[in-house]
């Protein structure tokens, strides 16, 4: 794998700028075959694929990462493990935040990922009217303090309540908000505050859960019984949010024309378009583990390098669109209406 696939994410963690995304294990998105699934992560790891996004809610995720670092250790040596990196999520019911249930559950993704300490919690809070979220990040830090977290992030927080918790003290590293050439909206203010604070951003969606592919290019509108999984149905609206089908199509035309100009393909020009904005450390590209795989494909992304004639072409389309920040409203809003 080429050097531009690697980022010193923090002074201790090296990581690939494509996460291996593990929301596909929760169970939307058809069966995964937990043997099946672990034997695939070695096939993503051994391709310099090392980098893995996960959470308490998708599904066994911690635990396919427990059993991948118990058979790793068995089959290559404990040093073979700090070769990995997994980031996993806590969304808690937002409520009263004591530091006995946030280290509990803390402790819960310790034991499920067999890691002594987790290398970057991204914390989710659903309801911002409920404060509670600040004492929860506050004993995080108590518990980052004592070793059980090595780095703090945020998923789909806004740059209104990022700004608060920056201004509490809080030493966040990440924050993870939905990025592609579909949805804009971390370019409005998220970036910059990101830029001014060394936070990262790390993007999902950024490939509108397959729809950025040749497979949609010059097909008709899919109807809703052809979106078989839940990142269809959710991506599907995004784009009828954005612009709708026939404006898509364009997008794909002119994605499918500077592929081809680069000899990569449509997928590759939407990762490396968000890949090159400020402040993004990694896209999350979903791994179908033991179903499909893309580890070639993506591979390609590295080796890309998009021209200013390629941004103005794709910037274009992007004028004809909607405006979804004013639409839908910042990052991770589309959670909380």
């Amino acid at each position: 794998m080429l050097t531009t696939s690697r980022l010193q994410f923090t002074p201790d963690l090296n990581i690939c700028r494509i996460l291996n995304g593990m929301w596909q294990v929760s169970g939307a998105h058809g069966r995964i075959n937990p043997k099946s699934a672990v034997e695939s992560m070695f096939k993503y790891v051994d391709a310099g694929f090392t980098t893995w996004d996960l959470a308490d809610h998708y599904g066994p995720a911690e635990d396919f990462i427990g059993e991948f670092r118990r058979q790793l250790a068995a089959s290559r040596g404990q040093d073979a493990l700090s070769e990995i990196q997994a980031f996993t999520k806590w969304v808690p019911r937002p409520g009263k935040m004591t530091k006995k249930f946030v280290e509990e559950n803390i402790d819960i993704s310790l034991r499920r990922m067999d890691v002594k300490s987790l290398d970057l919690m991204q914390f989710h809070w659903w309801e911002y009217q409920d404060k509670n979220y600040l004492d929860a990040l506050k004993y995080m830090v108590e518990l980052q303090t004592e070793g059980k977290i090595k780095h703090l992030g945020l998923t789909n927080f806004d740059t209104e309540h990022l700004q608060i918790i920056t201004d509490s003290g809080i030493k966040i590293v990440s924050n993870q908000v939905q990025f592609s050439l579909v949805d804009r909206r971390p370019e409005v203010n998220m970036i910059k505050f990101c830029q001014q604070n060394d936070i990262k951003l790390f993007t999902y969606g950024s490939l509108c859960g397959g729809f950025l592919s040749e497979k949609y290019l010059d097909k008709p509108e899919p109807r809703s019984f052809d979106l078989t999984t839940v990142s269809l149905r959710k991506y599907k609206n995004m784009i009828d949010a954005w612009g709708g089908w026939q404006l898509f199509q364009e997008l794909l035309s002119t994605l499918k024309a500077i592929a081809d100009k680069h000899g990569v393909s449509i997928a590759n020009v939407a990762v490396r378009y968000i890949l090159d904005q400020p402040t993004v450390g990694g896209v999350i590209v979903g791994a179908r583990l033991g179903i499909a795989e893309h580890i070639e494909d993506n591979a390609k992304v590295f080796s890309l390098i998009l021209d200013a004639e390629d941004s103005d072409r794709i910037n274009t389309i992007s004028q004809k669109s909607r405006n979804l920040y004013q639409l839908i409203g910042d990052c991770g809003d589309e959670y909380r209406r």
